[in-house]
């Protein structure tokens, strides 16, 4: 669509607020310096809009009437974020780049431009400035360098191609300031957002990535974040903790922040709820042994990270903090939103395509695309598992990828340890729903699990319980959503009966604290499942 340009007796109509709080003559003479000439009309409409805080959608919507900006960002790209640029490099001395239309007013407030601001000394304001010393610009550069930890190599990615899409558009199109990367364990949540990271991090002042896989204090992170972000800033770094993160959430607001915790369910525990079910409605003598729902929350000493990540999800900056998590924290539960700038993303398996080229990146060359299509179902495109599985098929089964897969035997090793991991942390409700989706197999409804979870138990479970039961084992990332049904993955499910068949004999003593049901009925399941696992394996 051609775009007609706006009438410059309009020009002053639009963005007139920008007057009241910024020194516009002032700036436009000195940007008409740098250019070598005037700004036109539509480049000082186009500044007071930025200096409004618009985007270039906003400032294409009002001054055009139209949804789309691309004119508005050529005339930005090619005109004023240069002038810019160019004005305030030849101040500071060092390059300053513009990197995306929010950064604007931040960088020309530093400048002194903003009315009623208080110029900083190290500010960079235009004026001519004799050039640094060596060792002022080593110390400008490793300011900004990013700061990557043990962050682990990504330079062999298979896929995540959308997801990458998506975070990227969240982060720097959205303003999304706290984003979770949640799934199963192995699923890849680590190598995504190393590799988000890389991805946008030219669009940021700072990289900060942290593993918390060994469970580091609040206090510690903190300290390190405040090492890596403030070491240059003149104010004095507050003694007590709570107003170090009042300081980390000014910095954020100041400058672009991308900082990255990983394994952050390291420190979340679970937490013991008592939901005792009695009888004495139903006139019976004797209660029920109590079940107990295993709330999400931190562990003893750790809480100040929920503080933390409840002010970065709640304070309006332009940073982003990405957290990488087996399970969802109820911050992220309650400020999250589709529109919102808190988000959450679940990864899933890799497809097809993406398992056959990591399996043949691990030495399966010879691999079919059937053979690909059978692990794939099996271990759910989980990458590491799928990673350990080509290895056993490479060690024991010398290559034979068939010979592997008609001995049966799914969960092993490692990928049973990760397994057993999550199922440990469940309460007793929640693994009697994994046991029961595991011997039903088919997708159920909550409906469903509310008639029929528990065989033989009288009084049933109450709605709210197996409603909070399932909502815990979503955050937790163990069951997956088939439009309003619910379902185990398949390795998740072949180790659940797995683990059914090896303690059968445990089983028929604890039944009636764990799982309220007949020791028949159990038999009944567990038989039918294994009758119909045969006859699949035939087919």
């Amino acid at each position: 669509m051609v775009m007609a340009t706006p009438d410059s007796n309009q020009v002053e109509e639009e963005f007139v607020e920008a007057k009241s709080n910024w020194e516009l003559e002032k700036l436009y003479v000195d940007l008409a310096s740098t250019k070598g000439k005037a700004l036109t009309p539509v480049e000082k409409k186009f500044l007071r809009g930025l200096l409004c805080g618009c985007s270039p959608a906003e400032i294409a919507s009002i001054v055009y009437q139209s949804r789309s900006s691309s004119t508005v960002r050529v005339y930005l790209s090619n005109g004023l974020y240069k002038y810019i640029e160019e004005m305030l490099s030849n101040a500071a001395g060092y390059s300053v780049k513009v990197k995306n239309w929010s950064r604007v007013t931040y960088l020309l407030e530093k400048a002194g431009y903003k009315k009623g601001r208080i110029q900083l000394p190290a500010a960079i304001i235009p004026k001519k400035a004799s050039k640094p010393t060596q060792t002022e610009l080593v110390k400008v550069k490793s300011a900004a360098m990013p700061d990557w930890g043990e962050a682990v190599d990504v330079s062999v990615f298979e896929g995540r191609i959308t997801e990458l899409a998506k975070t990227q558009q969240w982060i720097l199109q959205e303003g999304c300031r706290l984003l979770l990367l949640s799934g199963m364990g192995g699923i890849g949540k680590t190598v995504f957002s190393v590799k988000l990271a890389q991805e946008i991090q030219e669009q940021f002042d700072y990289v900060i990535w942290r593993s918390l896989r060994l469970s580091p204090t609040p206090e510690q992170i903190i300290e390190q974040l405040i090492q890596n972000l403030l070491p240059h800033q003149e104010i004095a770094i507050s003694e007590n903790t709570e107003g170090r993160i009042s300081q980390l959430i000014d910095f954020l607001r100041n400058y672009r922040c991308l900082i990255v915790f990983d394994h952050f369910d390291a420190v979340l525990a679970s937490s013991d709820i008592d939901t005792t079910l009695t009888a004495s409605s139903q006139g019976m003598k004797n209660s029920h042994p109590s079940f107990i729902l295993t709330q999400i929350q931190y562990r003893p000493g750790y809480e100040l990270y929920g503080e933390l990540i409840r002010r970065v999800g709640e304070s309006q900056h332009q940073s982003c903090l990405i957290l990488t998590s087996r399970e969802k924290t109820p911050e992220i539960t309650a400020l999250e939103g589709n529109s919102l700038p808190v988000r959450s993303l679940r990864l899933t398996g890799l497809n097809l395509l993406e398992s056959l080229s990591l399996l043949k990146y691990k030495g399966l060359t010879n691999i079919t695309e059937d053979e690909c299509h059978t692990l794939l179902k099996q271990y759910a495109g989980n990458p590491l598992f799928l990673k350990l599985v080509a290895t056993t098929i490479q060690e024991l089964f010398g290559g034979n990828i068939d010979e592997f897969i008609q001995q049966g035997t799914v969960v092993f090793g490692e990928i049973r340890t990760i397994l057993e991991q999550q199922f440990n942390r469940l309460s007793q409700l929640e693994k009697h729903m994994m046991y029961w989706l595991a011997m039903n197999q088919n997708a159920v409804s909550v409906r469903q699990l509310q008639k029929n979870t528990i065989p033989g138990l009288s009084p049933k479970l109450s709605q709210r319980l197996i409603l909070e039961a399932v909502d815990l084992l979503m955050r937790r990332s163990l069951i997956e959503q088939q439009g309003s049904s619910f379902a185990q993955t398949p390795v998740f499910m072949e180790y659940i009966i797995e683990r059914l068949i090896e303690e059968n004999l445990k089983l028929s003593e604890e039944q009636e604290s764990y799982f309220l049901m007949s020791q028949t009925i159990f038999a009944a399941h567990l038989k039918n499942h294994i009758k119909e696992s045969r006859l699949n394996a035939e087919i």
